[in-house]
C-alpha cells in the first residue's frame, strides 16, 4: 500500500525555495483535507449545475422557503477580532512581493493578497506568492526592483486577509491519487498550516475571503473545512475568520444563510458587483428580461444593483457583521491631470453613496485611491470603527427588486462591443503572460470585468441584438470588429494576443455558455 506522500504528486517544478512551502507536512495536511472534502466539494459543483439546468428551464431565484425560520430568528456571528473592526478601506492585489509590500505599507485598514480574480494562476505565482505572504507575515518579506529600489515593509501594517481560488477551480499542477487537488483546498491550507500559529501569536489570526459562493451549502462546506483545519493543528475553535463575497445573483438570496452556517467564523458579507454583474448574465442568460446594455451604463444605481447593496447592509448589520463595499478600479495617470481629476470625482462620489449607504468600508485597487475613499467614510463614521448599528429597518426587498434589470437609457452600442472585445484580448494576453491584474483604459482589470466582457458578446450575440445604430450582432461582425481591434493590439505589443484571440472566439462561439473563462484558459498556463 502506497504511503501518503507516495499518493502526492507534485507535477509543477520543484526548487528548493519551493520546498520551504511544499514541505512533507504540509503535504499531508492538503491530503487529509482532500480525503475530507473532494467528494463534498464535487457533489457542491453537481448541485450548481442542476440549478443552472432548472433554471434555464424557467425556475425564478426566490427566497428559500425552508430556511425561513434563520432568516426570521435573531442571532448574530461570532465577534470581531479587535483588528478586523476597523475595515474603512481595504486595497486587494495579486501576491507578488511589491504588490504585497505596497499594499500592506500603504495606510489601508487591510490588505486583501489574492490568489483568485487578479492573480493568473501559473504554478509559480501560486507558490511564489505563498512564499511572500509566509515572509510577509514574520515581516521579513523584501524585494529589490530591477532598477536597484529596495522595498521593506514599515512598522505599522494592514491587517491581511488572504482569498484562495474559488471552488470551481483545480490546482492541476498536485494530484493526490492522479487526480488535482481543489484549487480552493490548496491555496487555503498551504496558507493555513504555514502562518495560522504565527499570525494568532502576533495577535492577529488566519482571515480569508471566500469567493464565488453560490449557496449556504457552499458556505457550510466552508466551515466544515475550517473546523477541521483548526482541530489538525490544535489550533483554538473559532480564530478563522472569513468574509465573504457576494458576488452571484443566487448567493443574493441567501445571504443569511450564509452568515448562519459560517456564524463561527464571519465577519462579513463584500458586495462584489463585478461578477455579481457577470452571474446575471451567467445564471439568467435564458430569460429576455436580463439583457443588460453596454457595461458603462450598468452602474450601482440601477435597481438590481442598489437592491443586492441595500440588502447586504441591513442583513449583515443586523447579524453584527461588516458590510463591505465594491471595488474603485481607477489606475491613476502619471500624465493626463483631467482625467486623474474626472475619475477621482467619480470615485468618490461612489464612496459617499456606500457610506451612506451603510457600508462600513470599501475596496481600492491602487493606493492612490486611499485618501480619497478614506475621506468619504471618515466623514460618515467619524472616530467609530464601523457603522454596524445603522440597521436599515426601512429597506424591503424583495425578490422581484433583486432581478430588476431595468436600466434608463440601454443601448447596446458599437462603442460598447468593441470596449468588450479589446479589454478581453488584452486581459486574457495578459492573464495567459501570467498577470491576473492589468492596467487597461486607466482601470485595474482582473478575471471579473473580463468575464462580463465576454459574456456580453456570447449573448449579444446569440441573441441577434440590435446595435443602437440598427446593426445586428452576429459572427460576420465581431469577427470584423475583434481583427481590428486585435490589429490594434498588435501595432504596440505581441504578447500571446493570437492565443488570447482564439480563447476569446471558443468562448464566444461556443454553443452553451461557457462558465468560466478561466477553466480552458487554464489548460495554456504553465
Amino acid at each position: 500500500m502506497k504511503t501518503t506522500l507516495e499518493r502526492v504528486e507534485i507535477l509543477g517544478k520543484k526548487t528548493e525555495e519551493f520546498s520551504e512551502i511544499l514541505t512533507d507536512d504540509a503535504l499531508n495536511f492538503l491530503f487529509e483535507l482532500d480525503q475530507a472534502f473532494a467528494q463534498k466539494r464535487e457533489s457542491l459543483l453537481l448541485a450548481r449545475s442542476h440549478r443552472k439546468t432548472r433554471l434555464d428551464n424557467g425556475e425564478v431565484p426566490d427566497f428559500l422557503k425552508e430556511t425561513e425560520s434563520i432568516r426570521s430568528s435573531d442571532w448574530r456571528v461570532a465577534s470581531c477580532p479587535a483588528d478586523l473592526e476597523d475595515r474603512r478601506v481595504e486595497i486587494t492585489g495579486p501576491v507578488d512581493a511589491k504588490m504585497i509590500i505596497n499594499a500592506l505599507n500603504c495606510g489601508a485598514n487591510l490588505f486583501m493578497a489574492d490568489f483568485e480574480d487578479a492573480n493568473s494562476p501559473t504554478w509559480s505565482n501560486c507558490i511564489e506568492g505563498q512564499i511572500n505572504l509566509k515572509a510577509a507575515v514574520r515581516r521579513t518579506l523584501s524585494f529589490q526592483s530591477a532598477e536597484g529600489k529596495t522595498y521593506n515593509l514599515n512598522e505599522k501594517l494592514a491587517t491581511l486577509k488572504v482569498r484562495p481560488r474559488g471552488l470551481h477551480l483545480l490546482e492541476k499542477h498536485l494530484q493526490i491519487d492522479g487526480k488535482p487537488i481543489s484549487a480552493s483546498l490548496f491555496d487555503f491550507g498551504l496558507f493555513f498550516f504555514h502562518n495560522a500559529q504565527e499570525l494568532l501569536s502576533r495577535g492577529s489570526g488566519p482571515y480569508f475571503y471566500i469567493p464565488k459562493l453560490e449557496s449556504h451549502h457552499e458556505a457550510r462546506f466552508f466551515a466544515e473545512v475550517f473546523k477541521f483545519a483548526e482541530d489538525y493543528l490544535k489550533i483554538k475553535a473559532g480564530s478563522i475568520r472569513c468574509t465573504v463575497l457576494i458576488e452571484t445573483i443566487l448567493a443574493a438570496f441567501e445571504m443569511d444563510e450564509i452568515l448562519y452556517e459560517l456564524k463561527d467564523y464571519a465577519s462579513g458579507l463584500n458586495a462584489g458587483r463585478w461578477d455579481y454583474m457577470f452571474s446575471m448574465i451567467k445564471k439568467l442568460n435564458k430569460r429576455p428580461e436580463f439583457m443588460l446594455p453596454d457595461r458603462a451604463l450598468v452602474t450601482m444605481n440601477v435597481p438590481f444593483m442598489r437592491s443586492y447593496c441595500d440588502l447586504l447592509v441591513k442583513t449583515c448589520h443586523r447579524r453584527h457583521a461588516h458590510a463591505m463595499g465594491g471595488m474603485a478600479a481607477f489606475i491613476p495617470s502619471r500624465k493626463d491631470k483631467e482625467l486623474n481629476a474626472k475619475a477621482m470625482s467619480k470615485v468618490a462620489e461612489d464612496k459617499q453613496r456606500e457610506a451612506g449607504q451603510g457600508f462600513d468600508g470599501t475596496w481600492i485597487a491602487h493606493p492612490d485611491l486611499l485618501a480619497v475613499a478614506k475621506a468619504e467614510f471618515d466623514k460618515v463614521l467619524g472616530n467609530n470603527p464601523n457603522q454596524k448599528t445603522v440597521l436599515r429597518q426601512n429597506v424591503k426587498v424583495s425578490a422581484l427588486d433583486l432581478l430588476n434589470a431595468e436600466v434608463d437609457g440601454a443601448q447596446i452600442s458599437e462603442a460598447g462591443l468593441r470596449n468588450n472585445i479589446n479589454v478581453a484580448l488584452q486581459y486574457l494576453d495578459n492573464w495567459l503572460r501570467g498577470i491576473g491584474a492589468a492596467a487597461i483604459f486607466n482601470l485595474m482589470e482582473d478575471a471579473a470585468t473580463a468575464e462580463i466582457s465576454r459574456a456580453q458578446i456570447w449573448l449579444w450575440l446569440n441573441r441577434s441584438v440590435k446595435l443602437s445604430d440598427g446593426r445586428i450582432v452576429d459572427r460576420e461582425l465581431y469577427k470584423l470588429l475583434r481583427e481590428e481591434e486585435l490589429a490594434k493590439l498588435k501595432s504596440n505589443s505581441e504578447g500571446r494576443l493570437e492565443e488570447a484571440a482564439g480563447i476569446l472566439d471558443d468562448l464566444i462561439f461556443a454553443e452553451s455558455f461557457p462558465e468560466f473563462l478561466t477553466l480552458s484558459a487554464y489548460e495554456l498556463l504553465d
